[in-house]
């Protein structure tokens, strides 16, 4: 079986497409409305996708054409002598399979009275459902689902439920895996954590000195700039205590040269920031006067996966006037959606760094990376 997709701008026209290539014996699997073209995501031309197929081993081979002249009579005689002997009249097997096959691909689909799409067949109607419940974007969510119905039918459209699950999880960490992802490198001698109070940036902060100590063997210090919450300064010195690493607090940026000269020979130092509401610019341009975010400092932004999209989406565009280079997403354990991170990653282009999944230090945490992305929103273990 053949299997294609066409883009056009009408249904009209990809019909005339299909019949062009594939002949009047195609079957329409799937149709739905597209946005292609555009610019800077303006401009965009509503096209029709079309998937269709067709069986080559049942395309009528034309009869060929000979200079002598004969009659409808002539022809059609022989076939229907043929036709009529009971004898001779026993159907081709592999046909009668093909016809069957065909009949059960067409039986699966439909398409909606008010619009494009089709009925997905079962294995394909469950990860459709789940995608919605973990609040994949809708856009992500029509590619995805196209893909896997057109390799559904591509595979011959009976492939197990686990197999139909396993084009999904790769789908999903295809479509992120150019994207850097994964914890500290050491590449970077400073790592400063930020974003909106509430989202356990202390505690992540003790997870990776924890794992750069006990792990790494790395010699690793703190620095503060959250002067606002005396509760928070004391956190970190505990933490400290118990991880023997020095720490510094700072309330200007000559007080943040003065730490980083006084750590100078250590392997990572590690800086904590207030928790203040997002909302408020000068919270973020205040950073700017007491940090100095130059190429020897790597910047993680801390959202919890219980906030709500649109809240992530503010939060990171607040932060945006600093390079962000990854994302920590804590509270894993609090929610069981997580298609919102997802979304940030393809909308931002940016991976994770770490995952949290509760307040143990140093456990409840793991380096991100997109098959593990992939898994949490599946949810295989």
């Amino acid at each position: 079986m053949k299997v294609k997709k066409y883009i056009a701008s009408s249904m009209a026209e990809a019909m005339k497409k299909i019949r062009a290539e594939l002949g009047s014996d195609a079957v329409i699997l799937n149709s739905r409305e597209v946005q292609t073209g555009g610019f800077l995501g303006l401009f965009k031309k509503r096209n029709i996708e079309v998937i269709a197929a067709i069986d080559q081993q049942m395309k009528q081979q034309p009869v060929p054409i000979t200079k002598q002249k004969i009659s409808n009579k002539s022809v059609l005689k022989p076939e229907l002598e043929k036709v009529s002997k009971p004898n001779d009249d026993k159907p081709n097997e592999d046909l009668i399979n093909e016809m069957n096959e065909l009949k059960k691909i067409i039986s699966q689909i439909s398409v909606p009275s008010g619009g494009f799409g089709p009925s997905y067949p079962d294995p394909i109607k469950l990860l459709h459902t789940l995608l919605m419940k973990q609040e994949i974007d809708s856009t992500i969510q029509e590619s995805i689902l196209s893909s896997l119905l057109e390799k559904w039918y591509v595979e011959g459209a009976n492939a197990s439920i686990d197999v139909v699950y396993s084009w999904l999880e790769k789908d999903l960490v295809d479509r992120i895996s150019d994207i850097p992802f994964g914890g500290v490198s050491f590449k970077k001698k400073y790592i400063n954590v930020v974003g909106p109070t509430g989202v356990g940036k202390t505690t992540t902060l003790a997870k990776i000195a924890a794992e750069a100590v006990i792990n790494h063997k790395k010699k690793v210090a703190f620095i503060t700039t959250d002067t606002y919450r005396i509760a928070a300064i004391d956190q970190l010195k505990t933490y400290a205590k118990i991880l023997n690493i020095p720490m510094e607090v700072c309330y200007t940026i000559e007080d943040f040269y003065k730490a980083a000269n006084s750590f100078n020979e250590f392997d990572l130092v590690l800086i904590d920031t207030a928790g203040r509401n997002f909302r408020n610019k000068q919270y973020v341009e205040d950073l700017k006067q007491v940090i100095d975010f130059d190429n020897e400092c790597e910047t993680f932004l801390v959202l919890s996966l219980t906030a709500k999209q649109r809240d992530m989406e503010d939060i990171f565009d607040q932060f945006s006037i600093i390079e962000i280079d990854k994302f920590i997403f804590t509270k894993a354990d609090e929610t069981s959606s997580y298609g919102a991170m997802y979304n940030l990653i393809n909308k931002y282009n940016k991976g994770v760094a770490y995952m949290t999944n509760g307040q143990n230090v140093p456990d409840d945490m793991i380096a991100a990376q997109p098959s593990i992305i992939a898994k949490t929103i599946i949810g295989v273990e």
